[in-house]
């Protein structure tokens, strides 16, 4: 019988070899995201190298499809894309460093989605302009309007690298077919319902402003004055979310002889630190905002100084502070020194589990080595720590939005000696913008609703458009 030999042509070739060359050089040279980065990962943790915009938890990036992402373990890409999408996002991060890597990993999900249907090779090399329509199609019916049109621009600036570093086996050229959402400055029927749907409705505003004055519980405190400061100017949330306990900055205005109330700000474009002033009707409010938060953070804060002065050594709080020249703690012992709510033994052997913690039996009680808690609470502390945003200056004990960890969980003790930034996730569900989190709002928790009944939705968004449109 004849043998069938399987005719590659040698454009197809060379692109094969110039994408292995590519992720070779990706995998064995470059840094980028750090040289510890171990590239073969099929989830990258870049919390230490990307300085993310009002997010506390760890940065990671996955490399998976849109279908499993979020899955507890997410399968990867198929080969050979995976390495290529692993490779192209190192490289472009070195080239365009940015710390908005969303629009470009779904740029690449829905390439590799687009490539591979129907069964087809997850191969870049094999890219046309008909996969590239078919990624932006996918964009437009995954995606909200803005993201699908931000997400399509990386897609072509895939296609352009592709094309200009020899990996298709057959030069194409695509451009972005998603347009830009409307500008909000046009005018006309149309565009005015779409500027209103942004603003904050009357109701709202009167809920907010309810909140600020009712709220007793310390989340909702916290909450509602970080929205009485988006309130007073309009700021994005990661800002006040990196504001300083220091923040307040006066000074007597010379035509006037009155005093001008401000704080001292660093915008989240990079462009130079900047002291905000706020109107005179609202500087009351913005002065009792930014003293209720200082009221609800100034333990997490001193907490925070502590372990930057004694790193590696774990917290104790004052009654506790005996208990540092034992060598073994029983279960109770432990509850007492982790959490600020009581909590019962089994608590105690349940994180000891989680965090492979080794207990022992001596005369009927079950204890657990000191040095072992030390080192396991030290490692729940902010990646970075005692930095919370290099790139501001800004140290955890000086952090105005401060907590102990676990503080916003509506479920979880929260713990004495570890500390966290409030982000942009815990803000936006408790003014009721995430209702599929299960989080009450503050506004469900103190009755208040729209004028027909409807529960109050605010995003943090909401303030600048608003601020922006009265003005």
């Amino acid at each position: 019988m004849a043998q069938v030999a399987h005719f590659v042509a040698r454009a197809e070739l060379e692109a094969q070899e110039n994408l292995v060359n590519f992720i070779r050089v990706c995998r064995d040279r470059l840094t980028v995201f750090g040289p510890s980065l171990c590239f073969d990962d099929d989830i990258w943790d870049v919390t230490a190298t990307l300085d993310v915009k009002a997010k506390s938890g760890a940065v990671r990036i996955v490399f998976s499809s849109w279908r499993n992402a979020k899955n507890k373990v997410p399968i990867p890409f198929d080969e050979p894309f995976l390495s290529f999408a692993k490779a192209y996002m190192r490289y472009q991060h070195a080239m365009r460093p940015t710390i908005s890597i969303g629009a470009r990993m779904a740029a690449l999900r829905a390439l590799h989605e687009a490539l591979s249907e129907n069964g087809s090779p997850a191969n870049p090399t094999l890219a046309s302009p008909e996969k590239f329509d078919r990624a932006a199609q996918l964009m437009q019916a995954k995606l909200s309007k803005g993201a699908a049109y931000k997400s399509a621009v990386q897609l072509e600036m895939i296609a352009r690298f592709l094309l200009k570093n020899q990996l298709l086996a057959v030069s194409i050229s695509w451009k972005n077919p998603i347009r830009r959402p409307s500008d909000t400055a046009r005018v006309g029927k149309e565009f005015d319902e779409q500027r209103r749907a942004k603003l904050l409705s009357p109701a709202a505003l009167k809920a907010l402003a309810a909140a600020f004055r009712l709220a007793t519980e310390p989340v909702d405190i916290l909450v509602s004055s970080v929205a009485a400061i988006l309130c007073c100017m309009p700021d994005r949330i990661n800002e006040v979310l990196h504001l300083k306990a220091d923040c307040e900055i006066e000074q007597k205005i010379p035509s006037t002889g009155e005093m001008a109330h401000g704080l001292r700000w660093h915008p989240s474009k990079g462009a130079e630190p900047m002291v905000k002033w706020v109107v005179a009707s609202m500087t009351d409010v913005l002065r009792e905002a930014i003293e209720k938060i200082r009221k609800q953070t100034d333990q997490a804060r001193a907490v925070a100084r502590w372990c930057e002065d004694h790193p590696g050594q774990l917290y104790l709080s004052h009654e506790f502070e005996h208990l540092r020249s034992r060598k073994h703690l029983t279960m109770a012992e432990l509850a007492d020194i982790l959490f600020r709510e009581p909590v019962n033994k089994s608590s105690a052997h349940t994180w000891c589990r989680s965090r492979g913690i080794r207990t022992m039996k001596v005369d009927g009680r079950s204890l657990v080595a000191f040095a072992d808690v030390e080192a396991a609470v030290w490692s729940l502390q902010p990646r970075g720590f005692p930095i919370a945003s290099r790139g501001r200056g800004l140290k955890y004990s000086d952090a105005l939005c401060l907590v102990l960890r676990n503080t916003l969980h509506p479920q979880r003790a929260t713990y004495r000696g570890v500390v966290e930034l409030l982000d942009h996730g815990d803000i936006n569900s408790r003014l009721g913008a995430r209702r599929t989190s299960g989080i009450a709002s503050i506004f469900d928790k103190l009755g208040l609703t729209e004028d027909d009944g409807s529960a109050v939705r605010v995003t943090t968004h909401q303030f600048r458009h608003y601020l922006n449109t009265i003005a």
